[in-house]
């Protein structure tokens, strides 16, 4: 039977300084596995954006099982500050060191790897799609969405889709998303008039105003949480208003808050409830208040149903954990993959994803690519 060593494939892929957005080899040192082993392999290149869509199996196939990832990285950060050279994959005590080690080449080379052995072993009777992107820890308008255009154009499709994220927090397997949360940046700039404190009847202080919204807007409960996600959260995340004069009314100032909602909320609804609170305010302190506003992605969620309940069958079968079902956590591109077909997210244990001396242990790269093997098996059974 075919053993690729998928550790060795996370190495060379750790070796590639793929800092987003840049490829740094990694796309086409997987390209050049993938097609070795029969994949049909094409760039689905964006705007110096690279992609790569690779499918083992017929075209438009109604059995098609995807996966979706990244070779993407953050910057390594103060260099100073890691005990090993972050490209060099390192491996000590029996655990894999380098930038993308946990987040996430080490679960793009554990389901290739996966995926190759299986193909050569027991052909499925199906087709596997990997859509791997280099732009997911960037804007991320160039990356999954390219890919997801690229198969609209070229009549391909994946019927459901596994993407390999870090979801679990320590044994493989012990977690799964099945859906996210939708994330809100709204930046509000209050406009009054210039003046000095000491005859603040004789100004519009943008400050009272900004901070009587933000008052509210914290204050205010978006919700109670639904079955499957928590409450919804507001966060302030600055205030700026660039006035050095301690004894001058300022003319403007700007905050920017977050919101991270679940499905009782659209993008759509959360804007214009931020609207008209800070209309309110406008009118009451008599300042101009714009809101620019920008959703990220919105929320979603792949309830209980065949897609999750395979997932956690091979889970069970494989480790012998029941993994817990989960919402939890920041945004991922199974945003974007949710309105082409089921998603689910499982991958490795994401204690040190984006760190300073990010690492995985060896084994768990190994526990990932048998789980992955589980899943493609009992789908095509």
């Amino acid at each position: 039977m075919s053993n690729t060593d998928p550790v060795a494939l996370s190495a060379d892929l750790i070796r590639c300084a793929s800092v987003t957005p840049e490829e740094g080899g990694a796309l086409t040192l997987l390209e050049t596995r993938l097609a070795a082993a029969g994949f049909d392999c094409v760039r689905a290149d964006r705007n110096g954006i690279a992609n790569l869509f690779a499918r083992w199996g017929p075209k438009g196939h109604p059995r098609s099982f995807g996966f979706n990832g990244h070779t993407d990285v953050v910057p390594v950060g103060d260099l100073a500050e890691w005990s090993v050279p972050p490209f060099a994959a390192v491996e000590c005590d029996g655990v894999l060191y380098g930038r993308g080690a946990c987040d996430m080449k080490s679960g793009v080379a554990a389901f290739a790897a996966a995926a190759m052995d299986f193909v050569r072993d027991t052909p499925p009777k199906g087709a596997i799609i990997l859509a791997i992107t280099g732009d997911e820890e960037g804007d991320a308008q160039d990356g999954t969405l390219a890919l997801l255009d690229h198969m609209a154009k070229a009549g391909e499709a994946m019927s459901v889709c596994l993407v390999g994220e870090p979801t679990c927090r320590e044994r493989v397997g012990d977690m799964i998303k099945i859906g996210r949360r939708g994330s809100l940046n709204a930046w509000l700039t209050v406009t009054g008039s210039q003046g000095h404190v000491a005859y603040p009847q004789r100004a519009r202080n943008p400050l009272s105003a900004l901070v009587r919204l933000l008052d509210r807007l914290a204050h205010h409960e978006l919700d109670q949480g639904t079955d499957y996600f928590d409450a919804s959260t507001l966060a302030i995340t600055t205030i700026d208003t660039g006035n050095p004069a301690t004894n001058v009314i300022p003319a403007q100032c700007r905050a920017t808050v977050n919101i991270r909602f679940n499905d009782s909320h659209s993008g759509d609804s959360l804007s214009l409830w931020l609207r008209d609170q800070a209309d309110m305010i406008a009118q009451k302190f008599g300042v101009e208040i714009t809101t620019e506003i920008k959703v990220s992605g919105e929320s979603f969620l792949t309830p209980p149903g065949p897609l999750p309940d395979l997932i956690k069958g091979a889970i069970k079968t494989e480790t012998g954990i029941t993994p817990e079902l989960s919402t939890s956590g920041g945004t991922s591109d199974a945003r974007f993959v949710k309105n082409h077909c089921p998603v689910v997210e499982v991958g490795l244990v994401g204690k040190t994803m984006h760190q300073v001396d990010e690492h995985v242990e060896i084994d768990q790269i190994h526990q990932l690519k048998a789980l992955y093997t589980r899943i493609l098996r009992d789908y095509f059974a």
